[in-house]
């Protein structure tokens, strides 16, 4: 059974030691035949840099370690280019003046291996210099692979205005250099996360075709269904018999867990992270939230007080997924382009592109949702996940007071920062909760004869709820509860799920935090 190659990133290494390699060079072969510049945005941990390490040693002229491999018979193997690599997460740049140093430092280690001497001393001069010297010495025009562009910038967003404009200039007038050497560049690939349409390199590149959500080019990276399953077959059934489940079972579980990815709302490609991490432990796990959701994430959705946009499916246009603005946050658009949030299908409406998006498998909307109860209601993971247990159960059994209880818990420790005060706020809440339990969420469901605050989905269940919050001191919660049952009784909102058999289930807070729930069944 072949190795598995979980941590490597280059591909010389990856060949020569024999490890599984899902053949990528068709993809690269038409990507190099049909242009000269691109950009790809991938999330983390998706194979930017195993693709970037692939074209490096393509464009050397390593032909032994490509043995085998789709382009082996098809690449012409007698010109060796010189490559510039630079690969940002090598890089130290917590300050400005850290980024300077290092961007001069990998120029001079880049001049020392092709044997050129850089005398220019500012960094815009120094890169340019070095471009133009490798074409001369070496008799081929250069190729430019930079990996994970975006990185200083991400990194900064939570720090200092300041420090963060200071990075984004450097940034800038350090790719502006490569307007000024197009002559000199024979090819050019860039990997990031976000596409940040402030920078030069976008409007200054005026020929770079960005494949992000181009149709051919959408399994460049991930693994395919039918990479996975022939590429991966051993390990699959190895899983298998740990786990009990057949090969099939496993296959659905497998893919349930860490497939799901779209960039063109057809081709749907699994997480390698955390797909190779998987078949390592034999443990279905989140395994690509190891390190957390980026604080200024978090710190961006706690801004808002609707969480609709995370909790049901939320249709958008094509050019908000596809650039970013570090001046004006877009928090789908960071969802997206970070791989929380990805395509499930594309629409053409009036001619134009709309993407209907949502999370993209059960490991990240576990994993995210987890993130965000956390922050939200002040407790721990194993908290967070026994109350939604005992909401679950609650709602499984019809049961009034287990669902107060566990409710009560969940509100009881909301920060004050979090506290909003408004019914929307405690309708998000609980939604955010729902989902997590497991259900599809709809809020704000309109009917013939009004607008259901809440439909609950799970399997063949359905529940249909009506929240109330109530600020006036004294109030009597009680008939405020009977209230909304009533509501959802004389309007009917139910109707239209009645060969569901559906729940139908009345909520009440307010501001002392107390709550009241009703549970009934259509008679």
């Amino acid at each position: 059974m072949k190795r598995l190659p979980i941590g490597t990133q280059a591909f010389e290494v990856l060949r020569r030691s024999g490890d599984i390699y899902v053949d990528k060079t068709e993809d690269i072969y038409n990507l190099i035949s049909n242009g000269r510049i691109y950009f790809l945005s991938r999330p983390r941990r998706f194979g930017k840099s195993l693709l970037i390490s692939t074209l490096k040693e393509l464009f050397k002229g390593n032909k032994e370690i490509f043995e085998g491999l789709y382009i082996w018979d098809k690449w012409d193997w007698g010109k060796k280019y010189p490559v510039i690599h630079l690969d940002f997460t090598e890089l130290a740049y917590g300050t400005p003046g850290r980024l300077k140093n290092s961007l001069s430092d990998f120029i001079t280690r880049t001049a020392i291996e092709y044997s050129i001497e850089v005398i220019s001393s500012e960094i815009e001069s120094r890169f340019s210099e070095l471009i133009e010297k490798m074409h001369k010495s070496i008799g081929e025009q250069v190729v430019m692979l930079i990996d994970e562009y975006d990185k200083p910038m991400i990194d900064s967003l939570n720090k200092a205005k300041e420090v963060h404009q200071e990075i984004k200039e450097t940034l800038h007038n350090f790719y502006q250099v490569i307007k000024g050497s197009d002559e000199h560049i024979r090819f050019m690939f860039m990997t990031g996360v976000s596409r940040f349409a402030g920078l030069s390199i976008f409007s200054a590149l005026n020929n770079l075709y960005d494949i992000t959500m181009d149709g051919e080019f959408s399994c460049i990276c991930g693994y395919t269904q039918e990479e996975l399953e022939s590429s991966f077959k051993e390990h699959i059934e190895e899983a298998g018999k740990n786990l009990g489940l057949s090969y099939e079972d496993t296959i659905k579980e497998i893919k349930r867990w860490y497939n799901g990815y779209s960039w063109d709302g057809e081709e749907r490609v699994y997480n390698p992270f955390s797909t190779l991490a998987f078949f390592k432990s034999k443990k279905f796990e989140g395994y690509w939230f190891e390190t957390g959701t980026p604080t200024f994430l978090i710190e961006e959705i706690k801004k808002r007080e609707d969480l609709k946009f995370i909790i049901e499916p939320q249709k958008v246009q094509s050019r908000l997924l596809r650039g970013a603005d570090d001046k004006k946050v877009n928090i789908k658009t960071l969802l997206f382009q970070t791989g929380y949030l990805t395509i499930k299908k594309e629409e053409i409406i009036e001619g134009e592109s709309r993407y209907t998006i949502d999370f993209p498998n059960y490991e990240v909307k576990r994993a995210f949702l987890e993130d965000l109860l956390e922050v939200y209601i002040n407790r721990d993971i194993e908290e967070v996940n026994g109350i939604s247990r005992g909401i679950g159960k609650a709602l499984k059994e019809k049961g009034d007071e287990g669902l107060e209880r566990n409710l009560r818990d969940l509100y009881a420790n909301i920060p004050y920062d979090l506290h909003i005060g408004q019914e929307k706020y405690y309708q998000s809440l609980f939604l955010l909760t729902m989902k997590f339990v497991g259900y599809e969420v709809e809020g704000e469901v309109h009917t013939d004869k009004g607008r259901a605050d809440v439909v609950l989905r799970k399997e063949e269940k359905v529940i249909v709820v009506e929240i109330k919050y109530v600020k006036e001191k004294g109030s009597d919660i009680e008939s405020k509860v009977k209230e909304a049952m009533e509501q959802i009784r004389e309007r009917k909102y139910y109707e239209k799920y009645m060969r569901s058999n559906p729940t139908l289930l009345g909520i009440v807070f307010n501001e002392n935090k107390e709550i009241r729930c009703k549970i009934e069944r259509v008679n």
